[in-house]
């Protein structure tokens, strides 16, 4: 595990505790302290830094969980080790660098050995949504309306990290929930949750596919009231949306002034807890060669970078808060 932050630890304790088959030999992370600690709640050993664990005789696949800008040397690293990488998104920072990533992969027949931490496509409720959808269970799809909020921006947060770091997720799940590319992506902004100019917090990302389905992203950090992921696809014959009951705690309070309340979660974890589950035991057993994960690739990871990168080009080319239609090139 490269990486003990707030992600890496829970993966780490998922691998250790709840996922088959898989052995925690060794962490790392930038904070010597934090890995140790870790490590000894865990019965692991550490590593100096992420290169390092890579070359470990006893580190036979490696989960990157560290920050964005490491992802890309970790990955090829591992790939070159012929070691099994599972990397969170994304897979670069900026598209030119994802496509470095997958030249050089292609290039040395090592593309099969890297997975895309997108966990939308194994959580439960994600998927259900797209089984009804492909079932024809409201027929033709004509408009997707997604929502991603958080509670607060995390610490440096920019209006480019709010596209490349949380859009992302819709970037990948928009297209593997119709079963078409994204094309074009306009940029739209209201006004500001907070007062600095590197961060235009919300934002409304437009997105037309190749099958001509529109659909509408808001991403919001500074939410306050709670971490809230909300998806709704409109056919031609009804609608499906993901059941509010995924995103509140399991708590529900009801008081003598005739109200009910229910609490949401203070982050993404208990929200994707079971998707995180699935992902890293569907990871572990394509290690192992019990059966093909369908989890995100490489190739995958660039495409969300290249709809990223065009909806970073329309923010920068707006005018009054609003972008123009930007088309999605993703290099060769």
């Amino acid at each position: 595990m490269v990486g003990c932050g707030v992600m890496g630890t829970d993966h780490a304790r998922l691998l250790a505790r709840q996922v088959s088959g898989a052995e925690l030999t060794r962490l790392t992370d930038l904070d010597p302290g934090r890995a140790t600690a870790l490590a000894e709640e865990l019965g692991a050993l550490t590593s100096p830094d992420g290169p390092a664990l890579v070359a470990e005789d006893d580190v036979d696949a490696v989960v990157v969980a560290s920050a964005d800008a490491t992802h890309a040397a970790l990955v090829l690293a591992a790939a070159a080790a012929g070691k099994p990488v599972l990397c969170e998104k994304p897979l670069a920072p900026s598209l030119e660098e994802a496509a470095r990533v997958v030249r050089a992969l292609d290039a040395d027949g090592t593309a099969h050995l890297v997975a895309l931490g997108f966990m939308r496509r194994v959580d439960p409720a994600h998927v259900e949504l797209r089984e009804a959808l492909h079932r024809g269970a409201v027929g033709e799809p004509l408009l997707v309306h997604g929502t991603s909020r958080g509670v607060t921006a995390g610490p440096g947060a920019t209006s480019e990290s709010l596209i490349t770091g949380s859009f992302v997720h819709e970037a990948d799940s928009v297209p593997w929930l119709l079963g078409s590319p994204v094309t074009a992506v306009c940029w739209q902004a209201p006004g500001r949750t907070t007062g600095t100019s590197d961060l235009q917090d919300p934002q409304l990302l437009l997105l037309r596919t190749a099958d001509g389905v529109l659909t509408t992203v808001e991403v919001l950090l500074n939410a306050r009231y709670g971490y809230d992921i909300r998806c709704e696809v409109v056919g031609r014959s009804g609608a499906l949306a993901l059941s509010e009951a995924v995103q509140t705690t399991s708590l529900t309070t009801r008081t003598s002034d005739l109200s009910r309340t229910s609490a949401f979660a203070a982050d993404w974890r208990p929200r994707f807890a079971e998707a995180y589950r699935r992902e890293l035991q569907a990871w572990v057993d394509g290690v192992r060669g019990l059966e093909a994960p369908a989890l995100a690739t490489a190739r995958d990871g660039l495409v969300a970078a290249a709809v990223c990168d065009a909806a970073v080009r329309s923010m920068r080319a707006a005018v009054d808060g609003a972008g123009p239609w930007t088309s999605v090139e993703v290099p060769s």
